[in-house]
């Protein structure tokens, strides 16, 4: 990023409005925060999407038992260690919910161009502040081109005053005079140089731009700035072309639509649910050992026994045949023979209907479609103080402009009689029937009126690209 950073300085050193709103959206924290917010609710919309499709889902696991536990395979004890395994597959599918799925969806989707609209307004916003710095820089640049040709003038009545003192027709308090004159507007000069370079600071700081490398920004013509007629600027049509065009009233309507579809999932919690099942499993076991022979040790009577042979007199008991059992362990090979006729042979299928009827939730669900609508009825409030907040910022900004073209209009005014006022004095104080503090008094009043008609004429403009902005027209200069 610093690499970008340094590289977009080193080679455009003169920057444009659109260069300086363009660079500022893509590299703005607080719009690349919304943007993520945006994508993480289009993800869930899509989520919400897919829960409507079935869900499947498999399962594998193998290991070692110990000890005295069931074979799976035969479903009796085992006490010998056995290998085991079990595979299976599950599926299923709501087939009704009381459309919860389906309004879940919907209320995603809205919530997610919702927040895509956060990010145009976030756009808009940083656009809009970026505009403000460039038309402050503009009018900086102004004043010091003032200050510059008012050193000029001080600079020639210094010259005139000082060969007239020199000849003895004007007395040393007039260079006195002048002088001062000439220190003051030193000093304005040197004041609007550093309340543009501050500004120059602002927006490079604004942009995120390195404060050591050049910048500057291009000085378009005052009077070529597009400026819409007051015809077209009418506070109501504004405002109903701003009901459609602006983001905050389009993400605050996407999220009134958002909550009344939340409700609809809400309310669908009273209502039994319908899922459609299946699944299909199969198992393998085999145990590491195996009776590998056996040999006949003798006859043992069965204790407890009564006689149930007698011979004469005599009685015989009965008696049991004794083995002795040969176990030998099987090789990791000889494990798994008969793998494959195992699972074959415990393959098992089902498919089922479940049907889930709510009787009693503790009141979750009345208490969830009472949370729903007053989210629902909080959208509502916010829209309509949004909505009443931008009618009265309209008609507000629209009495301003009215207001900084009619300063404006009083400002040329000012500054032709100040002109002429000027010229006039310049005329007298050569034919010496005007003091030198006269006639710096008339300079100073041109340079005031210049000054304030700058800042009457960027205020002006100011407030037409604010209407033009909720017009949705955007920020062109």
């Amino acid at each position: 990023m610093m690499l970008i950073q340094s590289y977009a300085q080193s080679t455009q050193d003169v920057w444009d409005l659109r260069q300086c709103i363009d660079y500022a959206v893509q590299n703005n924290i607080s719009i690349k925060q919304a943007d993520v917010q945006a994508r993480l609710a289009v993800l869930l919309a899509d989520q919400a999407k897919y829960n409507i499709y079935p869900s499947v889902t498999g399962s594998a696991s193998n290991g070692v038992r110990f000890g005295r536990s069931i074979d799976p395979t035969t479903n009796v004890f085992a006490t010998t260690q056995f290998l085991y395994q079990n595979f299976g597959i599950n599926a299923g599918i709501q087939l009704y919910n009381a459309g919860r799925l389906k309004y879940t969806e919907q209320a995603a989707v809205f919530s997610a161009k919702a927040a895509l609209s956060d990010v145009a307004k976030s756009i808009n916003d940083i656009s809009f502040t970026v505009a403000t710095y460039y038309l402050q820089i503009l009018a900086s640049k102004e004043q010091v081109n003032i200050s510059k040709v008012q050193i000029a003038q001080s600079l020639a009545q210094y010259d005139i005053t000082r060969k007239r003192v020199d000849a003895g027709v004007l007395p040393e308090l007039s260079m006195a005079e002048i002088e001062a004159q000439l220190a003051s507007d030193s000093s304005n000069y040197y004041t609007a140089v550093a309340t543009d370079q501050q500004n120059l600071l602002n927006m490079q700081a604004l942009l995120n731009l390195d404060p050591s490398k050049p910048f500057s920004i291009q000085t378009p013509p005052v009077d070529k700035i597009p400026i819409e007629p007051f015809s077209e600027l009418q506070p109501e049509i504004v405002y109903q072309l701003a009901m459609h065009y602006q983001p905050q009233q389009k993400s605050d309507s996407l999220r009134m639509k958002a909550a009344e579809k939340n409700i609809l999932v809400a309310q669908a919690q009273y209502y039994p649910t319908l899922s459609l099942g299946g699944n299909l499993s199969t198992n393998f076991s085999n145990s590491f050992k195996y009776v590998s022979g056996a040999s006949f040790t003798g006859y043992a009577p069965v204790t407890g026994t009564e006689p149930i042979v007698a011979i004469g007199s005599n009685s015989y008991y009965v008696q049991n045949p004794t083995y002795k059992l040969t176990q030998s362990t099987r090789t990791f090979g000889e494990i798994w023979n008969g793998w494959g006729d195992q699972l074959n042979n415990n393959f098992g299928q089902n498919v089922g209907i479940s049907l889930n009827i709510p009787i009693y939730s503790n009141h979750q669900a009345r208490v969830a479609t009472q949370q729903a609508r007053l989210n629902y009825r909080a959208a509502t409030l916010q829209k309509q103080a949004s909505d009443t907040k931008l009618k009265q910022d309209i008609y507000t900004a629209y009495t301003n402009a009215v207001t900084a073209l009619q300063k404006y209009n009083a400002g040329v005014k000012s500054v032709i009689n100040a002109q002429k006022a000027y010229d006039f004095a310049v005329k007298r104080f050569d034919i010496n029937m005007l003091s030198s503090l006269d006639l710096i008094t008339n300079q100073n009043n041109l340079l005031k009126a210049k000054l304030q008609q700058i800042a009457n004429q960027y205020d002006y403009i100011f407030k037409m690209k604010l209407l033009e902005f909720y017009k949705g027209n955007g920020i062109k200069l």
